[in-house]
């Protein structure tokens, strides 16, 4: 295992920043449970010369953890369904970058 494998592990196990989910991949099959490091930061867009402030989520996951992400596949965090637009691999190659939208 790699320095980065390791503080992922130890980023996601931490219950102050790591956060329980529960993957479905195309959305429909059997749910796995998995540990995710989550963000929603807002982004400002523009939309005919009007700005407009979106919410969005990102989560962190171990490749380790879930080898096979792609788009339309869906994280169920507490109340929120977050369904999968983009799924990218960080430099490293030890954990997924996923946008989602709920």
């Amino acid at each position: 295992m790699s320095a980065f494998a390791d503080a992922m592990g130890a980023l996601v196990t931490d219950p102050n920043m790591g956060a329980d989910a529960l993957y479905r991949q195309g959305g429909a099959s059997p749910a796995v449970p998995v540990r995710v490091l989550r963000s929603s930061p807002d982004r400002v867009g523009d939309s005919f010369g009007t700005e407009i402030l979106s919410a969005t989520d990102i989560l962190s996951v171990a490749i380790a953890v879930l080898p096979d992400l792609a788009a339309g596949d869906s994280f169920a965090l507490g109340p929120d369904l977050l369904t999968v637009t983009h799924a990218e691999r960080d430099a490293s190659g030890t954990a997924w970058r996923v946008l989602c939208q709920r």
